[in-house]
């Protein structure tokens, strides 16, 4: 679901449209020869507000800063996360992934190992939701595969968030 979705629809939380804008960010640095972090985030947004029909409001700034939160944690801890993607994707390599599976599975586990404030279901079910909308229609089963064995790996309660990791 996209935010331009059938206006009946519940309206997504910022935090669900920050995780979006993360693996789309993602994504697109893939492709990008730009080096600037923040030139990059600060066009993309403004791409990615016209086409998620973002307005300038508390919803559109909240999800704005979370995924810029998102951004920095998962570029600082790379290869701590890649490390956990690796010991929990089995016989899947990390290069050989699609770019939008390897770069939810990143989102995802960023929170999972450290944002204590989400709990790991919260993030594998969100994990799953947007692999549905974005990715083939087996990237969700293999996800959640990948992201269960790490949640299973953890020292922290599935379903609660906590105080600090």
């Amino acid at each position: 679901m996209t935010a331009k979705a059938d206006k009946n629809a519940v309206r997504m939380h910022a935090k669900r449209l920050g995780r979006e804008l993360t693996m789309q960010f993602l994504f697109q640095h893939g492709f990008s020869e730009e080096s600037n972090f923040e030139k990059a985030w600060e066009y993309f947004f403004e791409q990615a507000s016209f086409e998620h029909d973002l307005k300038e409001n508390r919803f559109a700034r909240k999800a704005k800063e979370y995924a810029q939160e998102l951004l920095e944690g998962i570029f600082e801890k790379i290869n701590e996360i890649d490390e956990v993607l690796n010991e929990n994707a089995k016989k899947w390599d990390l290069e050989r992934m699609a770019l939008v599976d390897r770069n939810i599975l990143r989102v995802a586990s960023y929170e999972m190992l450290f944002v204590p404030d989400v709990p790991p279901i919260v993030s594998i079910n969100e994990a799953v939701e947007i692999a549905r909308d974005y990715s083939g229609e087996k990237a969700g089963n293999f996800i959640n595969g990948v992201l269960n064995a790490i949640k299973d790996s953890l020292d922290r309660p599935p379903r609660e968030a906590v105080d600090k990791l």
